[in-house]
């Protein structure tokens, strides 16, 4: 999806078990930015680079550009130009950020998370997913979260650190993201139209998920195959 001035910029980050990082932001012509966040991680001492440094460094590395804009996609933001209304567009029924997290059998968390953030956002923009502790966080002790939907309410609260924190306090995984949620709602009185949903996963396995508004599904796979699970949420869509 463009941002207000027709260009698509993405946005990844990845993290293991053992607190490694990698993340890259606003970068554009590339398909695969999580695989560039992964490369950052492995290759170099930071964990995160953005705008035009990031992609001099995925193409010295040997990523190749892409050319990513869809002509419907074109199509959209140019019916959005005639009325140019700055709101961002925010998927309230469901998502297009990727956060995923795992544990394999050996007992070893990892997740990523990555976007082409809000439709029509200010040019430069970059939301929670690509920021460690925000859109994503995994700690090998306890768990791993990441979170969905509108990144400068997640940002404002740490979103996914503050779910694995509440694990280790004990708190089971669906209610740890209730409480993030909690945390949202109470520092924005009032809001409306902004979905946010956390996804939870404890070392032990154990799972949960909770979104402002209902219609947050997410895929959970096991050894006994996938399946599209509905997570908990505070209000019913209009």
């Amino acid at each position: 999806r463009p941002d207000r001035d027709g260009h698509v910029t993405l946005d990844a980050c990845i993290q293991d078990h053992v607190g490694r990082a990698g993340a890259v932001a606003f970068v554009e012509h590339f398909e695969h930015p999580i695989s560039i966040a992964r490369a950052v991680m492995e290759k170099t001492p930071h964990v995160m680079l953005v705008g035009d440094g990031a992609e001099r460094w995925a193409l010295e590395n040997g990523f190749q550009k892409k050319e990513l804009q869809l002509p419907e996609v074109r199509k959209a933001w140019q019916e959005w130009l005639k009325t140019s209304d700055y709101k961002p567009v925010v998927n309230v029924e469901n998502h297009d950020t990727i956060g995923m997290v795992g544990v394999d059998a050996a007992g070893r968390l990892a997740g990523s998370c990555t976007t082409s953030g809000l439709a029509y956002k200010v040019h430069g923009r970059v939301g929670d997913s690509p920021i460690i502790g925000a859109g994503l966080f995994v700690d090998g002790e306890v768990g791993a979260a990441c979170a969905t939907g509108t990144g400068e309410l997640v940002i404002r609260v740490a979103g996914s650190h503050t779910v694995v924190e509440l694990m280790r306090q004990g708190m089971e995984p669906d209610a740890a993201c209730r409480e993030a949620v909690h945390r949202i709602l109470k520092q924005n009185p009032g809001l409306e139209d902004h979905q946010v949903g956390f996804l939870a996963l404890r070392a032990d396995g154990a799972h949960g998920a909770h979104a402002i508004y209902e219609g947050f599904d997410f895929a959970l796979t096991t050894d006994a195959g996938t399946e599209l699970v509905r997570s908990g949420f505070e209000r019913k869509g209009e």
